[in-house]
């Protein structure tokens, strides 16, 4: 009886959806919205704050990933007068602990270099609207592959 479900366990662990993106990019292909994780040429980015439980007849339902995730929020704020850290970073540094010293080096430099790139769309026109799109959407698509 143990191993049947120590095996039923392991399907479970095997079948697991990747983590949600918070990051969701709007998109206009053939005249639609569309919204995807995927960048797209000149998308508009979109920070989403996903639900954080489920309230019913005054309780509070909260499942594992969520109980994690405020785990680590309380976590980050215990620690933020050593790391000087808000919740926000502490989650980017602890996502990308475990790549190689060289993409977390590029992570960074991408980091601010589509903060630049999209005040720079923002501000643009014409035909360096169309350029500085092309770039921004470059740079997030080495993003996305460099999983920072």
């Amino acid at each position: 009886m143990i191993l049947i479900a120590a095996g039923l366990s392991g399907a479970a662990n095997a079948q697991r959806l990747p983590a949600t993106s918070r990051t969701v990019f709007k998109c206009e292909a053939a005249g639609k919205v569309v919204y995807s994780d995927e960048p797209c040429p000149a998308a508009k980015r979109l920070e989403i704050e996903p639900t954080r439980g489920l309230t019913t007849t005054g309780k509070e339902g909260k499942g594992a990933d969520v109980r994690h995730e405020i785990h680590r929020e309380q976590l980050a704020e215990a620690v933020r007068p050593i790391t000087g850290m808000n919740a926000t970073q502490y989650e980017v540094a602890r996502k990308r602990v475990y790549l190689a010293p060289e993409v977390r080096r590029e992570c960074a430099r991408l980091d601010a270099s589509m903060a630049s790139s999209e005040a720079r769309e923002r501000a643009a026109n014409g035909r360096e609207l169309a350029e500085v799109q092309s770039d921004l959407l470059r740079q997030r698509n080495r993003f996305k592959e460099l999983k920072c």
